[in-house]
């Protein structure tokens, strides 16, 4: 045994913190493909019911966006999916968090548990839920809500189940990139959330002056005349990142004037062709329609 204070550290000197990366071992990125995915018997009788109960659904109480032009184009994600009979029919609530499919594998079962007690409560408010369930063949409702989620085999009943896996959305909703529509994968919840209760005629998502993509939100509410945009998202590594981390570590916004890019985009709907500031009043020109999803210009 060494003496106190002359051992020897066993971490090679290039990953020591505060060490230097060897230039012979790189960091690298490797794409490699997928364990052939398979979907669980829990996940088809899940989908299965899931597919049932929006065939029964109106289109204006679907919880995202439009039903697809093929029934069977809607994608089941995996966001926490609380499924209940109301008496206006069927809802959907979202669990205060859901579990991806890959992050089952790190889930710790006495937490999954906490959220199988959540649905449990959430359901017994509403009585004819599991009657209903069973009458669209998901029997197992009732099994997965009262049995305690102890080990892997629980968690993966869970992460695969009605009560979690089975929010539907269009494929680009659920995993789309800009500059086409951005999905809920890889854009942040916070601010993804607002495509579903935007005003129609405010761009949420638009294009920075260095070619990257970021979100934006008007400073004032609607009809103000104010439209200066505040800056709620930038790609990491843009122009814009630095910034914006910055006014976070603050408190403060990150603020671009009416007369940007970015909030000459967010206001396009709401100003006349052609203007080149978003403050002012809203134009007497919009799109019939417009106005039912944000804008403060």
């Amino acid at each position: 045994m060494t003496r106190a204070g002359t051992a020897r550290s066993q971490m090679p000197d290039t990953i020591k913190p505060g060490g230097v990366e060897s230039e012979n071992h790189p960091w690298r990125i490797r794409l490699v493909e997928h364990p052939k995915r398979f979907e669980s018997s829990f996940f088809k009788a899940a989908k299965r019911t899931a597919h049932r109960i929006l065939d029964q659904m109106d289109d204006a109480d679907l919880p995202y966006g439009p039903r697809p032009v093929e029934p069977d184009h809607w994608e089941m994600h995996h966001g926490g999916s609380l499924w209940v009979m109301t008496r206006g029919g069927w809802r959907m609530y979202r669990a205060r968090v859901g579990i991806e499919w890959s992050m089952q594998f790190c889930a710790e079962p006495s937490r999954v548990d906490r959220l199988r007690q959540d649905a449990a409560e959430l359901v017994a408010g509403f009585p004819e839920t599991l009657p209903a369930l069973a009458e669209l063949g998901y029997e197992e409702a009732e099994e997965l809500l009262r049995t305690p989620i102890e080990d892997a085999d629980g968690v993966e009943a869970w992460t695969d189940s009605l009560f979690n896996a089975c929010v539907p959305m269009s494929h680009g909703n659920h995993q789309g990139i800009l500059p086409k529509v951005p999905g809920e994968h890889h854009y942040p919840w916070p601010v993804k959330g607002a495509d579903f209760f935007r005003y129609d005629d405010f761009q949420l998502w638009v294009t920075l002056p260095d070619g990257t993509h970021g979100a934006v939100t008007p400073v004032d509410r609607r009809g103000s005349g104010d439209g200066h945009v505040r800056l709620v998202l930038a790609s990491e590594g843009s122009q814009a990142a630095d910034t914006l981390a910055e006014a976070q570590e603050q408190g403060l916004m990150a603020v671009l004037p009416p007369n940007s890019s970015p909030a000459l985009q967010a206001f396009a709907g709401q100003i006349e062709p052609g203007q080149r500031s978003a403050s002012g009043p809203l134009s007497a020109h919009r799109a019939p329609g417009d106005g039912h999803g944000s804008g403060g210009g």
